[in-house]
């Protein structure tokens, strides 16, 4: 990457930022991270998948992790779409004038975020197709073997052993021998809804966890996949699966458990 594709060399975490306690320490970090990519036009253009490569998580997580922000103020989101109305640009602003002011002060920043948005398709899909999957195959096959390296976010194999705990409650965990009679897309909204209760393990969704079925997993699950053929080809269609799947199942569990 030469110089001026670079992000600033500076990030900003005002106090209110740093020390809001309803922020996660990772989306205070990925605040400072947009005030890095603010270009001269006064906004962020990166890519959950840009974020996600940088952070190592889900675009699906960093989409959220957004969200938060968005909700509580400290940035704006502006979509920008085609006359088709599909997606083609996410600008995102700091909220916070006296950020900003620090920020033009104390720097120049004259980087430009080194990626081209030159597909038409929304943002979200290239990214889960590039990383989500192959994201959710490898931590499918560990499940399944429990053999060699534990997976990214555990940091050792009792942490692993606990979100495995889980598993076995809800009775997810089939063999690998038992999966042989299994159908393929049987063995897809496994590996889905498995990877959705890693994250929301991960996100220290422990009360929910607790309380949550078996059943209110593949009953939404089922939704979701219906609804996905059923607008096919229409501007509701779904572009990322994984990303839909895991805000319906935390939005039912948040509703009936929180």
């Amino acid at each position: 990457m030469n110089q001026e594709n670079q992000p600033s060399y500076y990030s900003i975490i005002p106090a209110t930022v740093r020390y809001d306690e309803r922020l996660k320490y990772a989306e205070r970090l990925l605040y400072g991270e947009i005030t890095a990519l603010i270009g001269k036009e006064g906004y962020c253009f990166a890519s959950n998948g840009y974020f996600s490569k940088l952070y190592g998580v889900i675009p699906g997580t960093i989409s959220r992790w957004i969200s938060h922000l968005d909700k509580l103020e400290y940035i704006k989101v502006e979509l920008i779409r085609n006359e088709k109305k599909e997606i083609i640009e996410r600008r995102i602003y700091i909220t916070d004038n006296s950020c900003r002011q620090i920020m033009k002060n104390t720097y120049k920043q004259n980087s430009i975020y080194p990626y081209e948005q030159k597909s038409t398709e929304p943002i979200s899909k290239k990214a889960k197709d590039n990383n989500i999957n192959i994201m959710i195959d490898r931590f499918f096959i560990y499940i399944i073997n429990k053999k060699g390296e534990i997976p990214k976010g555990f940091e050792n194999i009792e942490k692993f052993n606990e979100f495995y705990e889980i598993i076995k409650r809800l009775e997810f965990n089939y063999t690998e021998e038992t999966l042989k009679i299994f159908k393929e897309e049987n063995i897809e909204k496994l590996k889905i809804i498995i990877y959705s209760i890693r994250e929301m393990f991960l996100e220290n969704k422990i009360n929910i966890l607790s309380k949550a079925t078996r059943e209110e997993f593949i009953k939404v699950y089922d939704s979701c996949k219906s609804f996905e053929i059923s607008y096919k080809g229409t501007d509701k269609e779904i572009v990322n699966f994984y990303d839909y799947y895991y805000v319906s199942i935390i939005r039912k569990l948040e509703a009936k458990y929180k």
